[in-house]
């Protein structure tokens, strides 16, 4: 997993730098993994509509708050609002061993009829005086409510949704996600890390500032090889507006509009195949509305963003989940991604050598994660430059005295307040441009394009290089050209983006215009920059 993709490698980092400087892309937004915690959660299915980057206002249902949280997580992120309908639904938030209870109540359309959850991977009982039987668990009529509960003894990312007509109310939006965490945390985790040190250092920032942690635990699993630093959740969903329409065209009809016929007293004439989607979510937004803030205003039903940002060498938990009906290849662009589990199963090797005491992970290494409905992975991802050839702090200046001394692994992890903490030592120093500028040596993989067409947005500082010593490069004695157009300052955040897309060309449009649906922007941030994931 170490070896980054090299296919292509400096231009496409080129090419994911001149997007993100596009001015399409807003000031930068975190993601993180935020939710609600429990135990208990009451919660009710509501109608209400969610917006499009096309300006489109589309009819949905989705799970919501009833009653406020116990609380939000990580506690640290501002402005944290469940509302009583959002699409995907509430992130429940559990620890593993607890009683979890989910109170259900059904304040759809009456047309709607009954509904209710699933939680696959959970032994359920489902309860209530006014709850009827359905199919697959029971369901809340209008206006009732019903509970399920069960002990949550799987560990990881899960999915919930509805399980009565699904092939209509998942399609409405009735679905999210539940995260257990592990409720021991592995010694080697739970003692301070290279990362957690590196996260109490400021680099350098002119008000010594050090980063918050926003981890909902230290590890995904009890189990020490899933240790990480940061993490993100991502559910992929897709809507088909005309089911939608439908939907609402019965929720609201009413005889005096419909010609002085009777309205229909349920969905069943609601047609769901056959199926055509316009419209491709990441947490319930499209490109580039899921790189605005989580819970932004402008969003009342869309509260989760995704945005993914690391600094170079964090092992990033990314929590995947297949929602909607459809498959969905997600590509993360920088390097592959290690499953660690799926639906809460490690995947393990069994134990063949001597004096093992845990078994060994043997998830595959993912060029492309590709979602099943229904189904969630939990995977780490890390980014640090090796195999890109070249230096990408920007050494070698005149005056330079960084040094890169390799770990046994390659790495340069000795001093974790480095601004090159984690870099590959094998290319440090080594020249970026065929035809440098400055004091670099030649004989680097490539020319810089002309500058003038990657120089604007927030996202570019002017430089090719990673932060810190890279501003320096940057506008130091020897500047890459053109002077003056350096716009950010060594501690903001100019740093590499690379996309995270569907690999189906169709979904990463919105209503059939590009560049739009299942898309967003992961960027590797120097350390000399504060992740601030509280908003």
């Amino acid at each position: 997993m170490r070896a980054t993709k090299t296919d292509n490698r400096a231009r496409r980092l080129w090419i994911a730098t001149a997007v993100a400087a596009a001015s399409v892309l807003t000031a930068a937004a975190h993601a993180a993994a935020p939710g609600i915690t429990g135990p208990s959660f009451s919660l009710d299915a509501k109608a209400a509509y969610i917006t499009q980057p096309d300006g489109g206002s589309i009819y949905s249902w989705g799970y919501g708050c009833s009653t406020a949280p116990a609380g939000y997580a990580p506690a640290a992120v501002t402005g944290a609002s469940c509302p009583d309908m959002q699409l995907p639904g509430p992130t429940l938030i559990v620890t593993e061993g607890a009683t979890v209870a989910v109170t259900l109540t059904n304040n759809l359309p009456a047309t709607a009829g009954n509904t209710s959850m699933l939680f696959p991977g959970f032994d359920v009982t489902a309860s209530g005086a006014d709850a009827v039987d359905g199919l697959l668990t029971k369901e809340a009529p209008n206006g009732k409510t019903v509970t399920y509960t069960f002990r949550a003894n799987s560990v990881g990312t899960h999915a919930y949704y509805s399980g009565t007509q699904a092939d209509l109310q998942v399609e409405m939006g009735l679905y999210g996600a539940i995260i257990v965490l592990p409720a021991t945390i592995p010694t080697n985790c739970s003692a301070t890390s290279q990362n957690d040190l590196a996260r109490t250092h400021d680099f350098g920032r002119d008000d010594h500032s050090v980063e918050q942690d926003f981890r909902l635990a230290k590890a995904a699993y009890n189990h020490s090889a899933t240790c990480y630093d940061r993490e993100y959740l991502f559910q992929l969903s897709e809507i088909d507006p005309k089911i939608h329409s439908a939907a609402e065209a019965i929720a609201n009809c009413l005889p005096a509009t419909n010609g002085g016929a009777a309205c229909p007293t349920n969905m069943n004439s609601v047609e769901t195949e056959l199926y055509h989607p316009a419209y491709y979510l990441v947490n319930g937004r499209s490109m580039p509305d899921d790189m605005d803030p989580n819970y932004a205003a402008q969003y009342p039903h869309q509260p989760y963003n995704g945005n993914p940002h690391m600094h170079p060498g964090e092992m990033t938990l990314l929590r995947v989940v297949g929602q909607g009906r459809w498959q969905h290849p997600l590509h993360e662009h920088g390097n592959h991604v290690r499953i660690l589990a799926r639906d809460g199963n490690l995947l393990l090797a069994p134990k063949i050598l001597s004096g093992e005491t845990e078994a060994r992970l043997a998830g595959p290494l993912l060029f492309t994660t590709t979602t099943t409905p229904g189904q969630a992975m939990d995977g780490i991802f890390y980014w640090t430059g090796k195999g890109l050839n070249w230096d990408v702090f920007g050494h070698g200046y005149v005056g330079d005295s960084s040094v890169c001394t390799p770990d046994g692994n390659g790495y340069y992890t000795s001093n974790p307040a480095a601004q090159n903490y984690y870099e590959w030592c094998g290319d440090h120093n080594k020249p970026l441009e065929a035809h440098p500028f400055g004091n670099v040596g030649n004989g680097g993989p490539m020319t810089l394009p002309d500058p003038n067409i990657v120089t604007n947005g927030n996202w570019y500082g002017g430089s090719p290089y990673l932060g810190g010593e890279a501003n320096t490069r940057a506008i130091g004695p020897t500047p890459i050209p053109p002077s003056g157009t350096i716009a950010n300052d060594p501690g903001s955040e100019a740093g590499f983006a690379f996309m995270w897309h569907s690999h189906n060309e169709r979904e990463i449009t919105t209503n059939n215009i590009f560049p739009g649906g299942m898309m967003m922007m992961m960027l590797v941030d120097p350390r000399a920059y504060l992740i601030d994931e509280s908003k």
